[in-house]
């Protein structure tokens, strides 16, 4: 199994640093004008520590859970890495279609939290979700119905691209007695 790693998924990891990097330091900016007053608040700062750390565990758990599923079911033969040529229809993606991003969509405010800017919690991470749902929905689907063609098609008719239903999220947490 080789190390590298495909352009398209470069561009993304790219992204993510580009907007949780600039998100960070436009929210701790605007912090000074719209919250002075939590600058140092200690109390405010690890509370939300706390629950950033929290959220970011969540976050990676959610990951792991789908990255095996891809891992196990998506892979044949020698690829770069968080690729993959089989179409994975089980596990967390059998009750939605991009599980992982809904995971990653918490992203942004784990890592707002994280670094105690309300700025960032309430502005910028909701606007860098939406974003992640537009790339979500244009680009990644148009690459897996390229990539998958007619298989992708049926089962874009049957699965949502995300699911907040109980049972669907204990199965992204690894959870559900068949998740494993």
């Amino acid at each position: 199994m080789g190390s590298k790693i495909s352009i398209s998924v470069l561009i993304r990891l790219i992204l993510w640093v580009v907007m949780l990097g600039g998100g960070g330091v436009a929210g701790i900016w605007l912090d000074l004008w719209l919250f002075p007053q939590l600058a140092s608040n200690w109390g405010w700062h690890l509370a939300s520590l706390l629950a950033g750390a929290a959220l970011l565990k969540l976050v990676f758990r959610m990951s792991r859970v789908t990255g095996r599923a891809l891992a196990r079911q998506g892979r044949v033969g020698e690829l770069p890495r968080m690729e993959t040529n089989r179409l994975v229809t089980s596990g967390p993606y059998e009750c939605m279609r991009h599980p992982m991003h809904l995971g990653l969509l918490l992203f942004p405010w784990a890592v707002a939290l994280i670094i105690g800017s309300p700025s960032f919690l309430l502005y910028i991470a909701p606007v860098e979700m939406l974003l992640s749902v537009i790339l979500i929905i244009t680009l990644e689907e148009r690459e897996v119905r390229h990539k998958f063609g007619l298989e992708y098609l049926a089962y874009r008719q049957r699965v949502p691209a995300f699911s907040l239903r109980p049972a669907c999220l204990r199965r992204l947490l690894g959870l559900a007695e068949n998740a494993r």
